[in-house]
Protein backbone atom coordinates (compact mmCIF):
# COMPACT_ATOMS: atom_id res chain seq x y z
CA UNK A 1 0.00 0.00 0.00
CA UNK A 2 0.85 3.42 -0.91
CA UNK A 3 -0.25 6.70 0.86
CA UNK A 4 -0.41 10.31 -0.74
CA UNK A 5 -1.11 13.41 0.44
CA UNK A 6 -4.56 14.80 -0.61
CA UNK A 7 -4.42 18.46 0.48
CA UNK A 8 -6.27 21.08 -1.67
CA UNK A 9 -7.89 24.38 -1.80
CA UNK A 10 -5.31 25.53 0.37
CA UNK A 11 -2.92 28.81 0.56
CA UNK A 12 -0.96 28.05 -2.59
CA UNK A 13 2.04 28.64 -0.58
CA UNK A 14 1.59 26.36 1.52
CA UNK A 15 2.11 23.32 -0.93
CA UNK A 16 5.61 23.14 -1.85
CA UNK A 17 6.61 23.27 2.03
CA UNK A 18 3.60 20.08 2.70
CA UNK A 19 5.01 18.11 -0.12
CA UNK A 20 8.76 18.31 1.40
CA UNK A 21 6.72 17.26 4.73
CA UNK A 22 5.02 14.26 3.46
CA UNK A 23 7.95 13.31 1.64
CA UNK A 24 10.24 13.06 4.98
CA UNK A 25 7.35 11.54 6.49
CA UNK A 26 7.10 8.30 3.99
CA UNK A 27 4.29 9.17 1.81
CA UNK A 28 4.42 7.64 -1.52
CA UNK A 29 2.79 10.60 -3.23
CA UNK A 30 0.43 14.01 -3.33
CA UNK A 31 -2.24 14.65 -5.66
CA UNK A 32 -3.64 17.70 -7.07
CA UNK A 33 -6.67 19.01 -8.12
CA UNK A 34 -7.70 20.49 -11.53
CA UNK A 35 -10.32 23.37 -12.23
CA UNK A 36 -10.75 25.85 -14.87
CA UNK A 37 -13.15 28.23 -14.12
CA UNK A 38 -16.07 28.85 -11.56
CA UNK A 39 -18.91 29.87 -13.56
CA UNK A 40 -21.35 32.60 -11.97
CA UNK A 41 -23.98 30.67 -12.61
CA UNK A 42 -24.72 26.71 -13.68
CA UNK A 43 -27.30 24.53 -13.49
CA UNK A 44 -25.20 21.58 -13.12
CA UNK A 45 -25.55 19.58 -9.58
CA UNK A 46 -21.53 18.64 -8.23
CA UNK A 47 -22.10 14.67 -8.50
CA UNK A 48 -19.66 14.20 -5.07
CA UNK A 49 -21.30 16.59 -2.66
CA UNK A 50 -24.28 15.21 -1.16
CA UNK A 51 -26.87 17.77 -2.24
CA UNK A 52 -24.70 18.41 -5.41
CA UNK A 53 -23.48 22.02 -4.13
CA UNK A 54 -20.73 23.37 -5.77
CA UNK A 55 -20.35 26.70 -3.54
CA UNK A 56 -17.32 25.13 -1.96
CA UNK A 57 -15.25 25.87 -4.89
CA UNK A 58 -16.33 29.31 -5.04
CA UNK A 59 -13.34 31.55 -4.03
CA UNK A 60 -10.87 28.77 -3.21
CA UNK A 61 -7.39 28.79 -5.17
CA UNK A 62 -6.78 26.23 -7.96
CA UNK A 63 -3.16 26.67 -9.50
CA UNK A 64 -3.45 25.40 -13.10
CA UNK A 65 -2.91 21.74 -13.04
CA UNK A 66 0.65 21.22 -14.65
CA UNK A 67 2.25 24.01 -13.74
CA UNK A 68 1.55 22.64 -9.88
CA UNK A 69 2.52 19.43 -10.29
CA UNK A 70 5.87 20.40 -11.86
CA UNK A 71 6.04 22.84 -8.34
CA UNK A 72 5.72 19.88 -6.63
CA UNK A 73 7.74 18.12 -8.04
CA UNK A 74 10.96 20.07 -8.44
CA UNK A 75 10.47 20.39 -4.54
CA UNK A 76 11.04 16.92 -3.67
CA UNK A 77 13.71 14.21 -4.59
CA UNK A 78 11.45 10.81 -5.00
CA UNK A 79 7.27 11.92 -4.64
CA UNK A 80 4.94 11.13 -6.59
CA UNK A 81 2.41 13.53 -7.92
CA UNK A 82 -0.62 12.73 -9.14
CA UNK A 83 -3.22 14.98 -10.83
CA UNK A 84 -6.76 14.19 -9.06
CA UNK A 85 -7.98 14.91 -11.70
CA UNK A 86 -7.44 16.51 -14.99
CA UNK A 87 -9.95 17.14 -17.48
CA UNK A 88 -8.79 15.96 -20.14
CA UNK A 89 -11.22 16.44 -22.83
CA UNK A 90 -11.48 20.12 -23.01
CA UNK A 91 -7.77 20.29 -23.83
CA UNK A 92 -5.50 19.40 -27.03
CA UNK A 93 -4.78 16.50 -26.58
CA UNK A 94 -0.96 16.82 -28.57
CA UNK A 95 -0.60 19.75 -26.30
CA UNK A 96 -1.08 17.99 -23.26
CA UNK A 97 1.07 15.07 -24.42
CA UNK A 98 4.23 17.56 -25.13
CA UNK A 99 3.44 18.86 -21.31
CA UNK A 100 2.81 15.04 -20.09
CA UNK A 101 5.98 13.72 -21.53
CA UNK A 102 8.44 17.17 -20.31
CA UNK A 103 7.22 17.23 -16.76
CA UNK A 104 7.89 13.12 -16.75
CA UNK A 105 11.35 13.70 -18.92
CA UNK A 106 12.34 16.12 -16.59
CA UNK A 107 11.49 14.53 -13.12
CA UNK A 108 12.52 10.99 -13.06
CA UNK A 109 8.51 9.63 -13.95
CA UNK A 110 7.31 10.54 -10.90
CA UNK A 111 4.16 11.80 -12.33
CA UNK A 112 0.72 9.97 -12.42
CA UNK A 113 -1.67 11.39 -15.08
CA UNK A 114 -4.79 11.35 -12.92
CA UNK A 115 -7.72 12.88 -16.37
CA UNK A 116 -11.80 12.71 -16.14
CA UNK A 117 -14.25 14.27 -17.65
CA UNK A 118 -15.64 17.11 -15.97
CA UNK A 119 -19.15 16.81 -14.99
CA UNK A 120 -19.69 21.06 -15.80
CA UNK A 121 -20.97 21.72 -19.34
CA UNK A 122 -19.01 25.56 -18.23
CA UNK A 123 -15.50 23.99 -19.36
CA UNK A 124 -16.37 22.70 -22.55
CA UNK A 125 -18.04 26.08 -23.91
CA UNK A 126 -15.52 28.33 -22.70
CA UNK A 127 -12.84 25.94 -24.11
CA UNK A 128 -14.92 25.83 -27.43
CA UNK A 129 -15.33 21.70 -27.33
CA UNK A 130 -18.59 20.25 -27.96
CA UNK A 131 -20.54 18.95 -24.69
CA UNK A 132 -21.83 16.40 -26.93
CA UNK A 133 -19.60 13.22 -27.34
CA UNK A 134 -17.69 14.16 -24.87
CA UNK A 135 -16.71 10.32 -23.77
CA UNK A 136 -15.67 9.45 -27.26
CA UNK A 137 -13.60 12.55 -27.58
CA UNK A 138 -11.95 11.79 -23.66
CA UNK A 139 -10.85 8.27 -25.11
CA UNK A 140 -9.31 9.57 -28.29
CA UNK A 141 -7.17 11.97 -25.98
CA UNK A 142 -6.26 9.20 -24.16
CA UNK A 143 -5.41 7.39 -27.03
CA UNK A 144 -3.47 10.50 -28.34
CA UNK A 145 -1.63 11.31 -25.32
CA UNK A 146 -0.40 7.40 -24.51
CA UNK A 147 1.34 7.18 -28.39
CA UNK A 148 3.11 10.32 -28.19
CA UNK A 149 4.14 9.81 -25.03
CA UNK A 150 5.41 6.17 -26.16
CA UNK A 151 8.00 7.61 -28.25
CA UNK A 152 8.79 7.32 -31.91
CA UNK A 153 6.22 8.55 -35.05
CA UNK A 154 2.39 8.17 -33.79
CA UNK A 155 -0.66 9.06 -35.84
CA UNK A 156 -4.19 9.09 -35.19
CA UNK A 157 -7.72 9.30 -37.16
CA UNK A 158 -10.41 9.49 -35.27
CA UNK A 159 -13.68 11.07 -35.14
CA UNK A 160 -12.23 14.14 -33.49
CA UNK A 161 -9.01 14.22 -34.05
CA UNK A 162 -6.50 13.50 -37.04
CA UNK A 163 -2.81 13.50 -37.12
CA UNK A 164 -0.34 13.07 -39.41
CA UNK A 165 2.78 11.19 -38.55
CA UNK A 166 4.79 12.88 -35.69
CA UNK A 167 6.52 12.59 -32.55
CA UNK A 168 7.59 14.10 -29.11
CA UNK A 169 11.22 14.53 -27.97
CA UNK A 170 11.86 14.08 -24.53
CA UNK A 171 9.39 11.74 -24.29
CA UNK A 172 9.33 9.82 -20.70
CA UNK A 173 11.73 6.31 -20.16
CA UNK A 174 8.27 4.57 -18.93
CA UNK A 175 4.94 4.00 -20.05
CA UNK A 176 2.72 7.12 -18.46
CA UNK A 177 0.44 6.04 -15.88
CA UNK A 178 -3.33 6.96 -17.44
CA UNK A 179 -5.82 7.13 -13.98
CA UNK A 180 -9.11 7.61 -14.53
CA UNK A 181 -11.32 9.00 -12.33
CA UNK A 182 -15.09 8.87 -11.88
CA UNK A 183 -17.96 6.81 -10.12
CA UNK A 184 -20.36 5.86 -13.24
CA UNK A 185 -20.15 2.72 -15.15
CA UNK A 186 -18.43 4.43 -18.32
CA UNK A 187 -15.65 5.58 -16.22
CA UNK A 188 -14.87 2.44 -14.44
CA UNK A 189 -14.79 0.64 -17.81
CA UNK A 190 -12.55 3.32 -19.51
CA UNK A 191 -10.56 2.59 -16.11
CA UNK A 192 -10.23 -0.91 -16.57
CA UNK A 193 -8.57 0.02 -19.96
CA UNK A 194 -5.79 1.81 -18.75
CA UNK A 195 -3.51 1.94 -15.93
CA UNK A 196 -5.64 2.39 -12.59
CA UNK A 197 -8.88 3.65 -11.22
CA UNK A 198 -9.05 6.80 -8.88
CA UNK A 199 -11.87 6.64 -5.95
CA UNK A 200 -13.51 10.30 -5.41
CA UNK A 201 -14.13 10.10 -2.11
CA UNK A 202 -16.94 8.16 -0.04
CA UNK A 203 -17.44 5.23 2.40
CA UNK A 204 -16.06 2.14 1.92
CA UNK A 205 -19.85 0.78 1.17
CA UNK A 206 -19.90 3.06 -1.99
CA UNK A 207 -16.86 2.07 -3.18
CA UNK A 208 -16.89 -1.65 -2.94
CA UNK A 209 -19.47 -2.06 -5.14
CA UNK A 210 -17.41 -0.22 -7.63
CA UNK A 211 -14.39 -2.26 -7.02
CA UNK A 212 -16.33 -5.33 -7.92
CA UNK A 213 -17.94 -3.54 -11.59
CA UNK A 214 -14.61 -2.90 -11.93
CA UNK A 215 -12.75 -6.44 -11.55
CA UNK A 216 -15.62 -7.77 -13.73
CA UNK A 217 -14.22 -5.42 -16.25
CA UNK A 218 -10.47 -6.30 -16.39
CA UNK A 219 -11.68 -9.81 -16.34
CA UNK A 220 -13.88 -9.70 -19.34
CA UNK A 221 -10.93 -7.48 -21.02
CA UNK A 222 -8.54 -9.91 -20.01
CA UNK A 223 -6.40 -7.50 -18.00
CA UNK A 224 -6.98 -9.18 -15.13
CA UNK A 225 -3.33 -9.78 -14.47
CA UNK A 226 -2.38 -6.41 -15.84
CA UNK A 227 -0.19 -3.70 -13.64
CA UNK A 228 -2.85 -2.08 -12.23
CA UNK A 229 -3.37 0.56 -9.21
CA UNK A 230 -6.65 1.66 -7.23
CA UNK A 231 -6.88 4.95 -5.44
CA UNK A 232 -8.61 4.66 -2.03
CA UNK A 233 -9.65 7.39 0.06
CA UNK A 234 -8.85 8.11 3.82
CA UNK A 235 -11.05 11.91 4.35
CA UNK A 236 -10.62 12.57 7.98
CA UNK A 237 -7.88 10.14 8.33
CA UNK A 238 -8.05 6.22 8.85
CA UNK A 239 -7.71 3.36 10.99
CA UNK A 240 -5.44 0.52 10.66
CA UNK A 241 -8.69 -1.93 10.29
CA UNK A 242 -10.27 0.76 7.45
CA UNK A 243 -7.16 0.74 5.94
CA UNK A 244 -6.65 -2.62 5.70
CA UNK A 245 -10.21 -3.93 4.73
CA UNK A 246 -9.45 -1.24 1.68
CA UNK A 247 -6.34 -3.54 0.69
CA UNK A 248 -8.47 -6.65 0.81
CA UNK A 249 -10.49 -5.49 -1.35
CA UNK A 250 -7.61 -4.31 -4.37
CA UNK A 251 -7.11 -0.95 -3.23
CA UNK A 252 -2.98 -0.60 -3.85
CA UNK A 253 -2.44 3.54 -2.95
CA UNK A 254 -4.92 5.47 -0.02
CA UNK A 255 -4.86 9.21 -0.29
CA UNK A 256 -5.55 10.63 3.51
CA UNK A 257 -6.78 14.36 3.89
CA UNK A 258 -7.73 15.47 7.15
CA UNK A 259 -10.12 18.08 7.01
CA UNK A 260 -13.50 18.86 4.96
CA UNK A 261 -12.42 19.46 1.80
CA UNK A 262 -15.90 20.22 0.88
CA UNK A 263 -16.59 23.11 3.27
CA UNK A 264 -17.71 26.36 2.00
CA UNK A 265 -15.67 28.71 4.03
CA UNK A 266 -11.94 28.89 3.10
CA UNK A 267 -9.61 27.05 4.88
CA UNK A 268 -7.94 28.81 7.81
CA UNK A 269 -6.33 25.85 9.39
CA UNK A 270 -2.48 27.37 9.67
CA UNK A 271 0.27 25.17 8.03
CA UNK A 272 2.02 23.70 10.88
CA UNK A 273 -1.28 22.66 12.14
CA UNK A 274 -1.24 20.86 8.32
CA UNK A 275 2.03 19.60 9.06
CA UNK A 276 1.44 18.29 12.08
CA UNK A 277 -2.02 16.18 10.78
CA UNK A 278 0.45 14.73 8.23
CA UNK A 279 2.92 13.54 10.76
CA UNK A 280 0.60 12.08 13.10
CA UNK A 281 -1.48 10.07 10.44
CA UNK A 282 2.34 9.02 8.79
CA UNK A 283 3.07 7.75 13.12
CA UNK A 284 -0.20 5.94 13.37
CA UNK A 285 -1.00 4.53 10.17
CA UNK A 286 1.75 4.52 8.05
CA UNK A 287 4.96 3.07 10.22
CA UNK A 288 2.29 0.94 12.15
CA UNK A 289 1.45 -0.23 8.59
Amino acid sequence: MRFHLGESMTAINYYAPLAKAAEAAGYAGFTVPDSLIYPKSSGTKYSYTDDGGREFLENKPFLESFIHVTAMLAATEKLEVTTNVVKLPVRPPLYVAKIVASIEALFDNRFNFGVGLSVWPEDYEVMGVAWEGRGKRFDECIDIVRGLTNGGYFEYHGEFFDLPPVKLNPVPTKPVPILIGGHSDAALKRAARNDGWMFAGGGMDMMLPMLEKLSTYREELGRKDAPFRIFGSAMGGADLDMIRRQEDAGVTDVVASFRNLYAVEEDSQPLQEKIDDLNRFADDIIARY
